[in-house]
């Protein structure tokens, strides 16, 4: 049996209770995937996908809480696209208060923003090369950027860019805040990051296998 290429919705006994995609099995139509990288739920149980690993489908995908296809923007395998609205390895994805979808747009150094449903609502630049995002209670907007300045044969990932996390609004899209990260690894480094209620930060590096944890400090 065929392993990868699904979203699981687990219950608190982490039993798989719904599955969407194909085990083993990709494409990029309704009830396949190719790499899905994250997922965010909406209010009403709506189901977003960020449907694109490097080398997978580069789309965004909507579907119900019972499991049924809705809708999908972006491209498949080999669609990887600057244009507004299509994507270069989808990698993360959030939602606002207000319920905008955020999606990492990795391979275009952006987030795009769509609304519920799927228009496109703006194009950000301003929060580096993003992997993983994250949008609290409060509106804030944590974007982990572990390939900015990292240098590979014969071509570097958006230079002039330093790793690490950018803190900001997620209304206005001002970024308050940098904690660069201090050991970048020859590789894809930090992608992940979760923030618990008291504002305290936890982000993975993939090339050094650990998890960091940043304590907020309040003067």
């Amino acid at each position: 049996r065929g392993l990868g290429h699904q979203v699981h919705k687990v219950d608190q006994e982490v039993r798989i209770v719904m599955s969407l995609g194909e085990a083993g099995v990709h494409g990029c139509d309704e009830t396949h995937f190719n790499g899905p990288s994250d997922v965010v739920v909406a209010p009403n149980g709506d189901i977003w996908i960020a449907d694109g690993h490097r080398g997978g489908n580069n789309r965004l995908v909507k579907f119900s809480s019972d499991g049924d296809f809705l809708l999908a923007r972006g491209g498949c395998v080999g669609d990887e696209s600057k244009e507004p609205g299509m994507f270069d390895d989808p990698h993360g994805i959030a939602m606002d208060s207000g319920g905008r979808v955020f999606v990492a747009d990795r391979g275009n150094s952006r987030i795009q923003i769509f609304d519920q449903d799927g228009e496109l609502e703006a194009i950000w630049t301003q929060f580096g090369k993003p992997s993983g995002l994250v949008i609290d209670s409060d509106d804030v907007l944590y974007a982990v950027d572990g390939l900015s300045g990292l240098e590979r044969p014969g071509w570097r990932d958006n230079p002039g860019w330093e790793q690490g996390i950018r803190i900001g609004d997620a209304v206005t899209g001002w970024v308050t805040a940098f904690i660069p990260n201090r050991q970048p690894a020859p590789g894809a480094g930090i992608e992940f990051l979760a923030v618990d209620f008291d504002g305290n930060m936890y982000m993975n590096d993939l090339a050094r296998v650990n998890v960091s944890k940043y304590v907020r400090f309040k003067p």
